[in-house]
């Protein structure tokens, strides 16, 4: 049964290995990966001799943070309303709440657009006269950007992340509950001594998994959700579109192969960090268990 999953494995995330070679040198097509030029860590000067080298990590690691914090109490709150319904409700609720996460990332782009355009979005139109407040062009003021990014992840990732939080809670023994309802222990009661405490391994393993893709970012998100709009970059310029603009306007392969190895050897190292700390306050909620 694990031999499909194996072969997936090794084919998409072992077999390319090699090819991480490519981010040390000049690459030419007409010479292939082995045989361009080798120059060293030149690449990596793209990210970090850049003035733009503050902002695109200031805003990459500052928005990742913020998502793992939001979209972890959101998807704690909706599962635990979720366990608490039953029948056609439930299922319904479900399917509703995990929809925004099965539309294209341009979709959710262009609805965002519709709520925001500055002539016909229903946020000018609709809202702000009801305050006495006048229009706002949305696309060009970076102050309230950080707050649409973080509410748009939120609706667009919480449906999918309460999936596996609601799973653990329905596997829950009941017989805690029934308990605690015999003591005469209300539903918050109920919720910070018994299903807080049983879903802090959940918790922890998807908190580590979110802190190794903390220098990655959705890319989808911060590209196509603010339509690219220059004035905008200070506040939805990370990593990822940086790099991906530096291509359109390079073409250069091994910049970006420079810049997913660097994050992926920072995630790496995030990850082991954060386990050690881990393993040091509650060793059974570790990842990676140490020797004793």
């Amino acid at each position: 049964m694990m031999l499909p999953g194996l072969v997936y494995l090794f084919i998409n995330n072992y077999m390319p290995l090699p090819g991480l070679i490519v981010a040390f040198k000049q690459y030419n097509a007409k010479l292939g990966i082995y045989g361009s030029k080798f120059i060293g860590f030149k690449n990596f000067e793209y990210l970090f001799k850049t003035t733009d080298a503050w902002v695109i990590t200031r805003n990459t690691i500052l928005y990742n943070i913020a998502f793992i914090i939001v979209n972890t109490v959101m998807a704690i709150m909706v599962a635990v309303i979720l366990s608490e319904l039953n029948g056609k409700r439930k299922k319904a609720y479900q399917s509703l709440i995990l929809l925004p996460n099965l539309i294209s990332t341009v979709i959710i782009g262009y609805l965002v657009f519709a709520f925001l355009s500055v002539e016909n979005g229903f946020a000018n139109n609709t809202i702000l006269p009801l305050f006495g407040k006048e229009p706002i062009d949305w696309y060009s003021e970076p102050r309230y950007w950080p707050f649409i990014i973080i509410f748009v992840s939120a609706w667009k990732s919480v449906g999918y992340n309460c999936i596996v939080y609601l799973a653990t809670i329905m596997g829950f023994d009941r017989s805690y509950y029934e308990s605690a309802l015999v003591d005469g222990a209300t539903r918050w009661k109920q919720f910070q001594y018994i299903t807080l405490p049983l879903l802090k391994p959940t918790i922890i393993m998807l908190t580590l998994m979110a802190v190794g893709r903390i220098f990655y970012s959705d890319f989808g998100l911060f590209y196509q959700v603010p339509m690219n709009q220059g004035a905008l970059y200070s506040v939805t310029n990370t990593i990822d579109t940086y790099v991906y603009r530096g291509l359109l306007q390079l073409g250069n392969i091994s910049m970006s192969a420079a810049a997913g190895l660097y994050q992926s050897i920072v995630g790496f190292i995030l990850v082991l960090s954060a386990n050690m700390l881990v393993r040091r306050l509650d060793k059974d909620s570790a990842l990676i268990q140490g020797g004793n």
